[in-house]
């Protein structure tokens, strides 16, 4: 059992985390969470908790709402982004009225591979800054 003061350690450290995260980290955290309530919520669904289902996919619903409010419409790629965000949002809002399983895993299919895009670009320009001399 987790006491006060881990429970206040644990908080701190996600706190700190987030503060001092890049915006590219901090992209890919929010992918973690959006991930995590779509199957929090699907898990509700199945032990047949439509309040847990109904909290956990509205929380990743705000979250995917987020990552398209976010966006720097000055660059093309933006417009795709948006487009599947925005189709997410939508895919989210008809699983969490219906209840259905089904369309959090495409919803679950779509944001691992947003998040597995964003882990290898993160990678790919890493490489880049240490072999070109950036930061």
């Amino acid at each position: 059992m987790i006491n006060a003061f881990q429970k206040n350690a644990y908080q701190r450290y996600q706190y700190n985390s987030v503060m001092s995260a890049s915006p590219q980290q901090l992209l890919i955290m929010l992918l973690d969470g959006a991930i995590k309530f779509v199957r929090l919520g699907r898990e509700d669904i199945k032990q047949k908790d439509m309040e847990g289902a109904h909290y956990n996919l509205s929380k990743a619903q705000d979250i995917v709402m987020e990552l398209d409010e976010s966006l720097d419409m000055d660059y093309d790629i933006s417009q795709s982004l948006s487009g599947i965000y925005e189709f997410i949002y939508r895919q989210l809002i008809e699983a969490n009225i219906k209840k259905d399983i089904k369309t959090l895993d495409q919803v679950e299919l779509f944001l691992c591979d947003l998040k597995d895009t964003w882990v290898e670009a993160l990678k790919t320009a890493r490489k880049a800054e240490v072999q070109y001399g950036g930061k």
